[in-house]
């Protein structure tokens, strides 16, 4: 016999919504979502999309009503629960439009919790816009099936984040002077990485990263690496040797 298609399938239209989801329960979408689902795709009554909130997983949801400014929609199950996600966070100075929105793309990829915008003296960029960055989160989410969105921080002082920084939580700092080779199964635990402007760490900021007790300066290897790029590498080897990359997907 024919083995029967998996259901529901992979290419159903996938939406983040912000508030809690629950069987049963009526879902309306206004604006973008709704122009989206109604106009763009043309989806109408009994057409099914998949559903997360960030809080309780994914879920299979039909429409109801739809128009191109509302569509309302009726939860019909739980496809499965919000995942697991590593206790690692990504501390960067931000940096250009275009390539901040990159790193914040490819850390919720890549399976970051929280995300943390560090002001530092070198620091070009000293104003963010969280909706957009929130955005292009979202999308990066949509499109990878996660169920989980990292946490955005409000941007803080380079001094202020060190003062309060948690005990019992490793802070790796890409140094560019050089450090220990990167070796985060080393040291298992709640984890950040810290990643530098463009112009990299002034001495003083240096030193008083180095005087706190939980950073461990780190190589990222012999190359000079631009600021996104060394948070990508960065998040990536430490996925790969203390995260949850050895689980099979969706587990």
């Amino acid at each position: 016999m024919p083995a029967t298609p998996a259901w529901p399938p992979s290419s159903l239209p996938r939406l983040y919504v912000d508030q809690p989801l629950g069987e049963g329960a009526s879902v309306t979408l206004e604006s973008q979502q709704a122009n989206y689902l109604g106009a763009v795709l043309r989806l109408g009554p009994g057409a099914q999309i998949k559903l997360f909130d960030d809080r309780s997983g994914e879920w299979l949801a039909e429409i109801v009503e739809a128009g191109k400014k509302r569509v309302t929609l009726r939860i019909v199950q739980q496809l499965r629960e919000r995942e697991a996600v590593p206790d690692l966070w990504l501390a960067f100075a931000p940096i250009k439009k275009g390539r901040i929105d990159w790193i914040a793309e490819k850390a919720t990829e890549l399976g970051v919790a929280r995300l943390v915008p560090v002001i530092t003296q070198r620091t070009i960029v000293d104003r963010l816009n969280g909706e957009r960055l929130l955005a292009h989160m979202i999308e990066a989410a949509e499109q990878c099936e996660r169920t989980a969105l990292p946490e955005l921080a409000e941007a803080r002082k380079l001094d202020a984040l060190l003062k309060d920084w948690p005990a019992g939580r490793t802070l790796y700092f890409a140094d560019e002077m050089g450090g220990e080779p990167f070796a985060p199964a080393a040291t298992p635990g709640p984890a950040a990485i810290l990643i530098g402007p463009e112009g990299g760490f002034t001495d003083a900021e240096r030193a008083a990263i180095r005087a706190l007790p939980e950073a461990r300066p780190v190589s990222l290897g012999p190359r000079i690496l631009r600021a996104d790029t060394a948070a990508v590498a960065a998040v990536s080897l430490w996925m790969g040797a203390a995260g949850d990359w050895t689980q099979s997907p969706r587990s």
